[in-house]
C-alpha cells in the first residue's frame, strides 16, 4: 500500500463484496473464524520468532500466553455462541399496539478498520477481528510499523488464508496509518496511546465513522491492610513485568499502607528473584524495543532520581543487538507532579506509594482519571463493594491482575481517558453490529382507534 488511492481501492473491493453478501450465514462466519484459528495455531512458532526479532527478545511462553492462547479461546467461545448471538431478539410491545410484534435484528455494519499497536502485535490486531468477522463484516487491519517482521508475517499469512475482500492487512509507515484512519469505514477500532487516539478520532469524524478507542492509562493496584503481602506481590509482579511492563492493563503503580511499604518492597524483591533467577539475562524476561521507548523510560527514571525518589533496580540493564532488557525497578513515593505519575509508565518501572489507609487509596483512585483496569487486593466484602460503587474503570480485578482480559465472555474496553467502547464476546459482536428495530403490525388491529379526530373522553379511556 503506497498511497490513499490504493487504500481506498482495497476498501471499495471489500464494500462490493459485502454488498454481494450483506448477511453471511452462520456457517460462513464460523468458517472464517476457523481459518483464523488455524492460521494462528499452525504458525505459532513463526509468530513467536517474528515477535522475538522485532522486540530484540520476547519469551516464547509470553507470546503463547498473551498472543496465541487468548485469541484461540476467543475464537472457540465465539463459534460456540454465534448462532444465538445472530438470532433476532423479541421486544415487548405496549398493549395499545397489540397484536403488533417487535424484534431486534442484528445486522453487520459493512467494513471494519482495525489499527493495532506494537506491544502485542498479533493478538491486539486479531482479537477485534474475531468479533468483527463473527458479526458478518469485512475487515481491514493496519498493524504497527514498529513491528515490521510481525506485520509482514501477518500480511503474508492473512493473504494465504483469506480472500482480500474478506480480511486484509495493510502495512506501511505512520503516513499510511494516518491515511488508513481517514478512510470512510463503517467502524474503526484503535488501540494505542491517548495522543494518537485523539488524532484517529479527529480523522474518523470527517466521515462520521464510529470509533472504539482502547487507550490504556495509569492502572492502580491497591493493597489493603488485610491483603496477604506475598500473594499481592506475586500477582502484581506477574502483571507488571509480563512483556517488560508494556501491557496496557499492567499495574501502573501500587498504593499501599505506608506502614506495610517496606515489607511489600522486600516481598517484591523475593518474587523477582523467583521469577527471573538469572535476572534480566533470564530467557523469560522480555526486552523493550525501540530507542524512543527506552529514551522516554530513562527520562522518567532520571527525573524521579533528580527529585529525591528512592529508586530500587532489581537487576542489571542488558543491551541486545536490537532492543534492551531494562530491569524491574521500583520507584518509591514519587510525587504527583513527576512525569512518572502523570503519564502511563508502559515499561518495567513500578511506582510504589505509601498512603495513610485504604480510604486514602480509594479516594485517590476515585478522584483521578478513569483507568483501563483497577486492581485491588482485599478479602473484605464491604471494601470490594465500595470499590465497585465509588470508582470507575474499564475493568476491575480483585486479588489478581490481567486475567480479566482472557475471559472471553467479559467485555474489554476503557472509559474516559482510557478509551470508549468495548469489544470481546457478545459485547464485541454487538459493537460491530447494527441493532435494527423491526415492528410488524397484524392485518387486524385496533391502532386505528388512535387516529384523529381525537376526543378527550377517548384519550382518557386509553390512558393518554
Amino acid at each position: 500500500m503506497t498511497d490513499a488511492r490504493a487504500l481506498q481501492a482495497r476498501l471499495d473491493q471489500q464494500r462490493h463484496a459485502f454488498a454481494a453478501d450483506p448477511f453471511p450465514s452462520a456457517a460462513t462466519r464460523r468458517d472464517r473464524l476457523a481459518r483464523l484459528a488455524s492460521m494462528t495455531r499452525h504458525h505459532r512458532d513463526e509468530i513467536s520468532q517474528a515477535i522475538r526479532q522485532d522486540f530484540g527478545h520476547r519469551a516464547e511462553a509470553e507470546t503463547r500466553l498473551a498472543e496465541v492462547v487468548p485469541l484461540l479461546m476467543a475464537i472457540r467461545h465465539t463459534r460456540r455462541h454465534l448462532k444465538r448471538w445472530m438470532s433476532p431478539r423479541r421486544a415487548a410491545v405496549p398493549w395499545r399496539l397489540l397484536p403488533g410484534r417487535a424484534r431486534i435484528h442484528r445486522q453487520p455494519l459493512g467494513v471494519v478498520g482495525i489499527i493495532a499497536p506494537s506491544n502485542y502485535p498479533w493478538s491486539l490486531a486479531l482479537m477485534p477481528a474475531v468479533d468483527a468477522l463473527a458479526a458478518g463484516n469485512r475487515v481491514m487491519i493496519k498493524p504497527s510499523e514498529q513491528t515490521p517482521t510481525t506485520s509482514a508475517l501477518l500480511a503474508r499469512l492473512v493473504e494465504r488464508y483469506f480472500a482480500p475482500d474478506e480480511l486484509c492487512v495493510v502495512t506501511g509507515d505512520a503516513d499510511i496509518g494516518r491515511a488508513f484512519a481517514a478512510l470512510p469505514f463503517d467502524h474503526l477500532l484503535f488501540t494505542g496511546s491517548a495522543r494518537v487516539g485523539r488524532e484517529v478520532a479527529r480523522a474518523a469524524a470527517d466521515h462520521l465513522t464510529p470509533v472504539t478507542l482502547e487507550l490504556g492509562g495509569k492502572a492502580p493496584a491497591i493493597v489493603a491492610d488485610d491483603a496477604d503481602l506475598a500473594h499481592a506481590a506475586r500477582r502484581i509482579a506477574f502483571g507488571k513485568w509480563l512483556n517488560a511492563g508494556r501491557t496496557c492493563i499492567a499495574p501502573d503503580h501500587v498504593l499501599i499502607d505506608a506502614a506495610r511499604l517496606p515489607a511489600f518492597i522486600e516481598a517484591i524483591r523475593e518474587v523477582v528473584k523467583t521469577f527471573y533467577p538469572q535476572g534480566t539475562a533470564s530467557d523469560d524476561y522480555s526486552a523493550v524495543p525501540g530507542d524512543a521507548s527506552r529514551t522516554r523510560l530513562e527520562g522518567l527514571l532520571d527525573e524521579a532520581r533528580d527529585h529525591g525518589c528512592r529508586v530500587i533496580e532489581l537487576g542489571e540493564r542488558l543491551e541486545l543487538s536490537h532492543g534492551a532488557k531494562l530491569p524491574p525497578t521500583l520507584v518509591v513515593d514519587p510525587t504527583a507532579n513527576l512525569a512518572i505519575m502523570q503519564e502511563e509508565v508502559f515499561g518495567p518501572w513500578l511506582p510504589v506509594i505509601g498512603v495513610r489507609d485504604f480510604d486514602a487509596a480509594l479516594a485517590r483512585v476515585a478522584e483521578g482519571p478513569r483507568p483501563l483496569a483497577l486492581y485491588a487486593f482485599t478479602d473484605d466484602p464491604a471494601r470490594r463493594r465500595r470499590l465497585l460503587e465509588q470508582t470507575r474503570s474499564g475493568g476491575m480485578v480483585f486479588n489478581d491482575t490481567l486475567w480479566h482480559y482472557v475471559v472471553p465472555a467479559l467485555p474489554f474496553g476503557g472509559i474516559g481517558e482510557s478509551g470508549m467502547g468495548a469489544y470481546q464476546g457478545e459485547t464485541g459482536f454487538l459493537r460491530f453490529s447494527h441493532q435494527r428495530s423491526v415492528f410488524r403490525q397484524a392485518r387486524h388491529n385496533a391502532v386505528g382507534l388512535l387516529d384523529p379526530p381525537w376526543r378527550r373522553w377517548w384519550l382518557r379511556l386509553l390512558g393518554l
